[in-house]
């Protein structure tokens, strides 16, 4: 195994972070972050509503599969770069400093608005078991999302010792609650046939538009894309992981692949627990109709009890994962006020006022509330934009022989799975702005014309990147190339 901190300063960073991360501890982060008792769950109603059973049955499976291909993809790159700026870093080694700083960009896009959306979801959840009411302005909502996001400011502050150990436990948290909500609902919820999951429906919008079945089937496909997002934090806690080359990586993958499992069993058995499927799609929450209908008062509110435990610890990671690519990029002067962002608590060894910016930006997008799956959209958009940037870097510098290749890979098929990653990136890009989620499109264009203003007008003629990776770039001459 190669030195950490040797490593880290081929890129010409010194060891400012506190590396104490097992690799079991990188693997829950991730996994903690991709939540399937979060996503799926809280978008379960909108799978539903736009293609009915089968959308679970086969729609979650196909997204699994091609999320592996853009995970394997990203972890390659883990592999051989290994640092906090991860994307970002990755983009400016193989494209330049101008593709790295859009990179950092539109991957500080869907970090945002994926901590927002999670921890919104989470104080809805809270509010709906605490039985309070949902009023016009959402104060008791806002009150309790300002809340959640303090309280994982303040965690996430203290030290990744902590929040490591928390993260540990969430790991186990969620396979845990996943499969007592699942052997529950075997044991005493009446279920439907099997043949009950090939069941199409299409249920029309708030609008009354009811879409043909194939193009609802589609687009529904974001209930489970946008819960395989945020897996890239193994690679942005890099820094603070032993052995990060082998368990960065991994911990990429094994997130995924054990998402994926885990996650389809689980919508399956709550598919099949639905009662009456016309009622389910029309409840306020579908999720917590089903649970409650199916295994009465008690045990089912103690269940969504336990989801609710699992978003907290989602939210959680993702301000761990945004903070560090906040502070990477803000360390080379990436971002307005980078000194300021770049400041490290000497207390604590953690990038604190990243920490507490990225909370406050989440809250911001409260003005997003009503337009909930437009927080979940763009956050999509941005993480697999950002993704599939460096994977197209890679694919050029692959055929160019001038990539570097850490100890990680999976050899000769490596194109073969870039490429098939890279086109569906580009196809979920597209599908995501699409009706029903239009207003996505204008809030994103919007974002990338304000973006291209700020580029222009300073970070073209300003930004250079990091010098150490800069030069990497330039003289295009790797340590570990793939014919090395």
């Amino acid at each position: 195994m190669l030195d950490d901190e040797a490593e880290l300063r081929r890129f010409g960073y010194a060891q400012q972070l506190k590396r104490g991360m097992s690799a079991f501890g990188n693997f829950a982060l991730s996994f903690s972050i991709i939540s399937i008792l979060t996503g799926a769950v809280s978008l379960y109603g909108y799978g539903l509503a736009l293609g009915g059973p089968i959308e679970m049955a086969i729609g979650w499976p196909i997204v699994s599969v091609m999320t592996l291909l853009v995970a394997i993809s990203l972890a390659e790159l883990a592999s051989a770069y290994p640092t906090a700026g991860a994307l970002y870093h990755w983009a400016t080694i193989l494209g330049g400093p101008r593709l790295g700083w859009w990179t950092a960009w539109l991957n500080l896009i869907g970090q945002v608005a994926v901590l927002a959306g999670v921890d919104y979801a989470f104080a809805d959840f809270l509010r709906e078991a605490l039985g309070l009411s949902d009023d016009p302005l959402h104060v008791h909502v806002l009150s309790l999302y300002a809340i959640v996001l303090v309280s994982h400011g303040v965690l996430n502050h203290v030290g990744i010792r902590l929040v490591t150990a928390l993260n540990e436990l969430s790991a186990w948290y969620h396979l845990v609650g996943t499969a007592i909500l699942v052997g529950a609902l075997l044991l005493w919820a009446p279920l439907q046939p099997v043949s009950f999951l090939m069941r199409r429906f299409v249920a029309p919008t708030d609008q009354g538009v009811l879409y043909p079945f194939a193009y609802a089937c589609l687009v529904g496909l974001l209930q489970a894309q946008w819960t395989f997002t945020g897996y890239d934090a193994s690679a942005h806690v890099a820094e603070e992981t032993k052995g990060a080359q082998e368990a960065a990586p991994r911990g990429i993958v094994n997130a995924v692949w054990v998402s994926g499992v885990v996650g389809f069993v689980m919508l399956l058995v709550i598919t099949l627990a639905i009662g009456d499927l016309e009622t389910t799609a029309k409840s306020a929450n579908p999720f917590v109709f089903v649970v409650r209908t199916a295994l009465g008062g008690r045990l089912g509110a103690a269940l969504v009890w336990m989801v609710i435990g699992a978003m907290w610890f989602c939210g959680l990671s993702s301000v761990t994962s945004n903070s560090r690519m906040l502070f990477a990029f803000a360390r080379d002067g990436g971002a307005p006020m980078s000194s300021w962002l770049a400041r490290v608590s000497e207390r604590h060894r953690t990038p604190a006022v990243a920490i507490w910016v990225c909370v406050a930006t989440a809250f911001v997008l409260a003005v997003w509330s009503r337009a909930y799956h437009v927080i979940v959209s763009i956050s999509t958009i941005g993480f697999y934009v950002s993704y599939g940037l460096p994977i197209v870097l890679a694919l050029r510098a692959r055929r160019q022989g001038r990539l570097d290749r850490g100890p990680w890979h999976v050899g000769r098929w490596a194109p073969t799975v870039n490429v098939v990653a890279i086109v569906w990136i580009a196809f979920i890009s597209v599908l995501f702005m699409l009706p029903p989620n239009q207003l996505t499109g204008y809030t994103f264009a919007g974002a990338m014309a304000l973006l291209a203003v700020y580029y222009f007008a300073w970070a073209r003629a300003h930004f250079a990147g990091p010098p150490a990776l800069k030069r990497l770039h330039d003289a295009a001459i790797p340590t570990r190339t793939e014919a090395s």
